[in-house]
């Protein structure tokens, strides 16, 4: 019997061996772009900031020095929905790809069975166990394997599974993505709300004084040294600052419930962690960049894009394979008979049943869904194209503000500095009388101004900084699917 199925096989070695072909386009990488031979030059803006230096990938928000922004961070990252979609879309696509794999081996399957016929009006002779009013009944066992196996002539099974290995490592980028999404949005959060907290304070304070200031200067109008129109600039004054301190606390309250939401807990939950106020945080003195060539390996949205250029590459070869011929492959083993005596292996029974199926003559189907497939191909790499100028330009924007913020926020130090000796100048001439006490509080409320201008570029500053990390990247390199 051995023999019997030795020659069917031995006519297939050739269709078999045609198994190392595989048609369609071998993925070449993606299109070159004007970043790829960049690198010498850097970025374009940025000034001095734009270090050729290779930036850091750790955990990026940890330059700013604060601990419970850190560990506000590290909670975001464990608990966050998006972050949850983003991880459980790339489980799918790893069993996508485990799935793809194990297409390309045989299926096999097992069965027993057992009938018990009686029907009337037949004679099984001997095999009948019974027969009673012209009625005769049979018994029949069996057991048997069977096994297919699709020979993958051209590589259609090959490029399905290289066009899953690329969902799967895109599906990563995605996560990486999210990631980097996630702790930019955290951290931004997290500085409004300081600085929100520093403005409320501030014009608090402000608040305070111009009170100070109207209830002398009423004193004064009641001793006619002031007019009312002083008393009612003054009293607008007051309620002005009084009612900016309401748009704010409804600012405060809105970032205290979106870190908590962004950590993945109920809004409010952080109130009691984060209502105590604390300083901006500030931004490293020293930041490298590293340059656009780096940029295109580093972010994860550019990673993303080139995979997904890949799986559509891959995929022309999966339409391109169906033109031609399927050869599969049907073996079976069987053992049976009427007895269970008859399951024996000198009664085994065996079949092998090789099937060539070609669909010649499709009208065109085939090369449409091939032209189909290079379509997408194209697009995919237009899309890479767009994703790799708008991650330049991001970082081009981001570069360009920090280093334009920091300029601002050196003029407002100065500003701030000189606000401070004109109030205690304003101070030792009220202690020695050549100064009113009016005069004194109207330059300590130009000092607080000047703190709060202050107080809103740091926190742009720290901001832009925040911008900028996200613009990079940074935050998680890339790395290789599971396999």
């Amino acid at each position: 019997m051995m023999q019997i199925l030795r020659s069917p096989f031995l006519l297939l070695l050739p269709a078999l061996a045609l198994g190392a072909c595989t048609v369609g386009p071998n993925y070449a990488g993606p299109p070159r772009t004007l970043a790829d031979t960049a690198a010498p030059a850097g970025f374009k803006r940025g000034g001095p900031l734009a270090s050729p230096a290779a930036p850091g990938v750790a955990a990026w928000w940890t330059q700013l020095n604060d601990p419970l922004l850190t560990q506000l961070e590290t909670q975001a990252l464990a608990a966050n929905p998006n972050i949850a979609v983003a991880t459980a879309r790339l489980r799918q696509a790893r069993a996508s790809l485990r799935l793809e794999r194990a297409n390309q081996a045989p299926s096999a399957n097992a069965s027993a069975a057992y009938l018990h016929a009686r029907i009337p009006g037949f004679d099984f002779g001997s095999a009948s166990s019974n027969s009673d009013n012209g009625a005769s009944a049979v018994d029949v066992y069996n057991v048997g394997f069977d096994a297919s196996w699709e020979v993958d002539l051209f590589g259609g099974r090959r490029r399905s599974v290289e066009a899953a290995r690329a969902q799967a490592e895109a599906a990563e980028a995605n996560v990486a993505d999210a990631q980097v999404s996630l702790t930019a949005d955290v951290a931004q959060a997290y500085v409004n709300l300081r600085d929100v907290q520093r403005r409320i304070a501030l014009s608090r304070e402000a608040a305070r004084m111009q009170q100070q200031m109207l209830t002398l200067t009423q004193q004064r109008f009641g001793q006619g040294a002031a007019s009312d129109l002083d008393v009612e600039r003054l009293r607008g004054q007051v309620e002005a600052t009084n009612g900016q301190i309401v748009p704010l606390q409804a600012d405060l309250e809105s970032y205290l419930n979106a870190l908590a939401v962004l950590t993945g807990q109920e809004p409010g939950a952080l109130d009691a962690r984060l209502t105590p106020v604390s300083a901006v945080p500030l931004p490293p003195a020293a930041v490298a960049v590293g340059d656009p060539a780096a940029l295109l390996q580093r972010r994860p949205d550019i990673r993303a894009a080139e995979r997904q250029l890949a799986q559509r590459t891959a995929q022309i070869g999966v339409a391109d394979a169906a033109r031609f011929p399927r050869l599969n492959i049907l073996g079976l083993i069987g053992l049976g008979g009427t007895r269970l005596s008859d399951i024996s292996p000198d009664k085994l029974v065996g079949l092998a049943a090789p099937m060539l199926q070609w669909n010649f003559l499709d009208f065109g189907r085939n090369r449409a869904r091939i032209n189909q497939a290079e379509g997408q191909r194209d697009e995919a790499a237009a899309q890479y194209r767009g994703t790799v100028l708008g991650a330049l330009k991001d970082a081009e924007d981001a570069l360009s503000r920090f280093g334009h913020r920091r300029e601002t926020v050196a003029s407002l130090l100065r500003s701030k500095a000189s606000a401070d000796r004109a109030a205690d100048l304003m101070q030792q001439r009220f202690r020695a009388g050549t100064a009113t006490l009016i005069d004194t509080l109207d330059a300590e409320r130009q000092r607080v101004a000047a703190e709060q201008n202050l107080s809103a570029g740091t926190a742009g500053l720290t901001g832009d900084f925040i911008a900028l990390q996200k613009a990079l990247g940074l935050g998680w390199g890339a790395a290789s699917p599971e396999a």
